[in-house]
């Protein structure tokens, strides 16, 4: 057997035909051969397809001596957070996160909850997996039920002093995903009034795809905050490990500018540290880490890629555009919680509302936020564009795709690791026209390829 699931950095694929439960039991014995922990914790999000996934996996976890936690419908960073505080030896979530109804998939971690990927060990769990050729264990694991939440909880709140909140109204869109409860048991400790849209979770996800990364779904949140007047809105994709935020307006802010916010929140805490930027949009991050007194490091975009700099050089704090944020406090991993939660405070202790926090950095850098397109030959169209500006470019660097700098602008082009997608982020230095206008010229190229 051929699995088309495996991916760069987890599992994913339409159910049944590329992932089911026979798939996901060889899964589950593969894991463990390879791993070999004592015990995992398993999780899985609200799509229908998850139940009979979960217990076909957690059966091939048993059946390799494996002793399962089985902690039910939460988010991807539930499972993060119990296998790093439980001292476990790895942790597996069933989830699709933004993908259609009828996919699912996993992400696997080990001990302290780093990831395993396709640098670190995935592809060899899916050669097992594909063999099909299992070792009968000493003995038998079992399942034990785990009630988790209330330390996690606890944990998200200790990133703020809740006594220095103010009482914001905030509209919270869980994308009929897995934030919805969370939000609920955060409430009863904050002084938020929180304005709910889409918040029970439904795995037929009536209000769409939770992808608010994608324009067409930013609306309800959006119309949402004007209507209720609120002071921040927040969309999660569905196993939440993304937030997303909205100005007072109901505009949509660019996760990249979020990424200075909090760096600059986490530098006042940790002076001097180190914080990890994606190489797409980065001049923004790289001016306010310098003037907090940290240090700035670029590392390969990618949360595999992400978590191992972020453990080799000790950073406080990692952002991506894409907005996943890793904290060393959570084992270096991405949380869709913790972010909002620093951003509500920040706002509380400054009085300023989110358009104050991010705008003049807008305005000083910038962005046209990341363009996609689909195209018959991806390698062919960046060595066009390549070729179109290597003249005139001060620095050309290949850390991650192309990117290019000039004096007062710079892009950053690449190709999707999965589809014939071509992803494209152009800043400058304080000139939306010129961004503008250097963002049409490499789209004029790219869609010459289509």
């Amino acid at each position: 057997m051929v699995m088309n699931c495996f991916k760069a950095y987890d599992i994913r694929g339409r159910v049944p035909d590329e992932l089911n439960p026979d798939i996901a039991y060889r899964i589950g014995r593969a894991y463990a051969e390879f791993i070999n922990p004592a015990d995992v914790v398993v999780g899985r999000d609200i799509r229908h397809s998850g139940r009979e996934l979960s217990i076909a996996l957690i059966r091939g976890l048993v059946d390799a001596g494996v002793v399962v936690s089985d902690i039910g419908i939460c988010g991807t960073e539930e499972v993060y957070f119990t296998t790093f505080s439980r001292q476990m030896g790895g942790g597996i979530m069933i989830t699709a996160s933004h993908n259609p109804a009828d996919y699912n998939g996993m992400k696997l971690v080990q001990h302290e909850s780093m990831p395993v990927s396709g640098d670190t060990g995935l592809g060899r769990i899916k050669e097992l997996a594909e063999g099909n050729a299992f070792g009968r264990p000493a003995a038998k694991g079992k399942v034990l039920g785990l009630h988790h939440r209330d330390r996690y909880i606890r944990h998200l709140l200790d990133y703020v002093d809740a006594e220095r909140l103010k009482p914001l109204r905030i509209v919270v869109n869980a994308g009929n995903g897995c934030a919805g409860p969370v939000v609920d048991m955060l409430e009863e400790h904050l002084p938020f009034t929180f304005i709910k849209i889409n918040h029970e979770p439904n795995g037929d996800f009536p209000g769409g795809i939770p992808n608010p990364l994608l324009p067409e779904n930013r609306a309800a949140t959006a119309d949402a905050v004007k209507n209720e007047n609120a002071d921040l809105g927040i969309a999660w994709d569905g196993d939440f490990d993304r937030c997303f935020l909205f100005d007072e307006h109901g505009r949509f802010i660019e996760g990249y500018y979020i990424v200075g916010l909090l760096a600059r929140a986490m530098l006042a805490r940790n002076p001097g540290a180190r914080i990890i930027h994606d190489p797409r949009l980065t001049w923004n991050t790289i001016d306010i880490v310098k003037k907090a007194g940290g240090v700035p490091v670029e590392s390969k975009t990618g949360h595999a890629f992400i978590k191992e700099r972020m453990r080799a050089e000790d950073a406080v704090y990692g952002g991506e555009m894409s907005a996943h944020h890793y904290f060393r406090d959570f084992a270096y991993c991405d949380s869709g919680m913790i972010p909002w939660l620093l951003v509500a405070e920040i706002m509380s202790v400054s009085g300023k509302r989110l358009s104050e926090l991010v705008g003049e950095r807008m305005a000083l850098f910038p962005a046209s936020g990341e363009i996609n397109r689909t195209l018959k030959d991806p390698a062919a169209a960046i060595s066009s564009v390549e070729n179109t500006f290597i003249a005139r470019a001060q620095m050309t660097n290949y850390t991650d795709g192309l990117s290019m700098e000039f004096e007062d602008w710079r892009f950053n082009l690449r190709s999707s690791n999965t589809e014939p997608v071509v992803r494209l982020n152009v800043e400058s230095r304080g000139d939306d026209a010129l961004m503008r206008a250097m963002t049409f010229e490499i789209l004029s190229i790219l869609d010459t390829f289509i």
